[in-house]
């Protein structure tokens, strides 16, 4: 028995990672990135010189921001986020001219873009040749925010909303479409039964980071904490390191 637990220690001791809780891993939620001009909420935008501040955070702290196609690259980098932003806006392109701008050899980032199918093309979305440009430059991933943005909780049109948007956005990028975000964040058993048909991750507004649990639905109901106009540095801080960050 005592050697049992002489060897139990010795195993902690040289290998305490591999002993030691799932790491919480941030997943933040943008929408406009632009200077807000009294038009819609403004809470839902962050200032590109803002978001320039928070991206050299993550840069010079050692992050590494990922995408839903490379989710298994979590378990091996460095301090892993997810960064999203929803409904497609066309001043998302400010997200891509700076995460270009901040990018050196060993910081590499990258972004999600959930869109709205049907509002592709739209005054002030992201048109086709957007996406198209924006999905060849390998920094930016288009998904879906379904067709039209209906809450998924009150529809019964799950092909079109689910099925057709996916198959739209591919036809336009050329690139697989694995995740979708539920439109204001609201889901229920149906929503993830339905979207387990077309996709491999459903995106909730659920704050805080994500932590693996096991549970058969957790791909489908991940966390997201939104980042706002009044997000202060010192509060970006503290959502990306911890309490339940990498502190």
């Amino acid at each position: 028995m005592k050697r049992h637990l002489f060897l139990l220690c010795l195993f902690t001791f040289l290998f305490p990672v591999m002993v030691s809780a799932e790491k919480s891993i941030p997943m933040l939620i943008y929408h406009s990135v632009d200077q807000y001009s009294g038009h819609g909420m403004k809470e839902l935008y962050v200032s590109p010189e803002q978001f320039e501040t928070q991206m050299l955070y993550l840069r010079e702290h050692g992050f590494t921001p990922l995408t839903f196609e490379n989710w298994e690259q979590q378990y091996t980098v460095n301090k892993p986020i997810f960064l999203t932003f929803d409904d497609g806006y066309k001043n998302n392109l400010n997200v891509y001219t700076i995460l270009k701008k901040i990018q050196n050899n060993k910081f590499k980032p990258s972004g999600t873009f959930f869109v709205i199918s049907d509002f592709i093309d739209r005054p002030n979305r992201l048109s086709k040749a957007d996406l198209k440009k924006l999905a060849d430059s390998g920094m930016i991933s288009i998904q879906s925010h379904t067709a039209t943005h209906p809450d998924l909780t009150k529809i019964t049109d799950f092909i079109h909303e689910l099925k057709d948007s996916k198959g739209n956005i591919e036809k336009i990028t050329g690139k697989p479409v694995i995740a979708v975000s539920y439109p204001y964040g609201n889901f229920n058993d149906r929503t993830i039964k339905e979207t387990k048909k077309y996709y491999l991750f459903g995106m909730t507004t659920t704050p805080g980071p994500y932590v693996k649990s096991g549970s058969s639905d957790e791909h489908y109901l991940l966390p997201r904490t939104y980042i706002k106009n009044s997000t202060r540095l010192e509060d970006f801080i503290k959502i990306v390191e911890g309490p339940n960050g990498y502190h």
